[in-house]
């Protein structure tokens, strides 16, 4: 019991520190005191995430034991090809270079602003790489620790999406309130679809007139 919760608290101490990272506080404390770095901060932001990956991950497969069920083949294959897929085909609606930071870094700036698009897959859900991440890892053989850290990070991406959506009214406003009320988060629900024709006419709303 005492290995499942130190497997816990470091996933916990994990998600609060890449939500505390992600909050506009620690950003704009760093532009005060390095305004040269400001540029660099998302860029430096995931990399520092992928590092602290390391400690819960590695304590993880440490306490790792028989898992408790299993999966059949026919749904975990399925579902890992599905979840992959999902991804890669998606990244064709995401500027990958300003998601990483690279862009910031090389023009100077800090600013993320893009304009509100919406892919196919957000017509069916508002966060679809959590909701591709999720169907990866819950289809998966677990075990007591990995079951735990699977637990963990579910919550995580529950409270963390809507920490995120705080951040995307501020910047998108009202289209991003009317996209909200109409798509679920993170399970596709039917009937709480977008037609193309429907999320074009948000995406247009975003856009500055003339």
């Amino acid at each position: 019991m005492d290995s499942l919760i130190a497997v816990a608290l470091a996933w916990l101490a994990y998600g609060a520190i890449h939500s505390l990272l992600a909050a506009q506080g620690p950003k704009a404390w760093v532009a005060r005191r390095w305004p040269r770095l400001a540029p660099a901060y998302r860029l430096l932001y995931n990399l520092l995430a992928l590092l602290l990956l390391i400690p819960p991950a590695a304590l993880t497969l440490a306490h790792s034991g028989e898992p408790l069920w299993r999966w059949p083949a026919w749904v975990s294959w399925p579902a890992a090809v599905l979840a992959i897929a999902g991804f890669v085909w998606s990244l064709r609606w995401y500027d990958m270079r300003e998601f990483l930071g690279l862009a910031q870094w090389r023009r100077g700036s800090d600013r993320e602003r893009a304009g509100f698009v919406l892919s196919p897959l957000h017509r069916h859900v508002r966060h679809p790489w959590y909701s591709l991440g999720l169907l990866l890892l819950w289809t998966r053989d677990l075990d007591a620790a990995q079951l735990t850290a699977v637990l963990v990070i579910t919550l995580y991406l529950v409270v963390g999406s809507r920490l995120e959506e705080a951040k995307l009214i501020a910047l998108y406003g009202e289209p991003y309130r009317r996209y909200r009320r109409r798509v679920p988060a993170l399970i596709p629900w039917p009937g709480r679809s977008l037609s193309r024709a429907e999320a074009a006419a948000l995406t247009a709303a975003d856009r500055p007139a003339g």
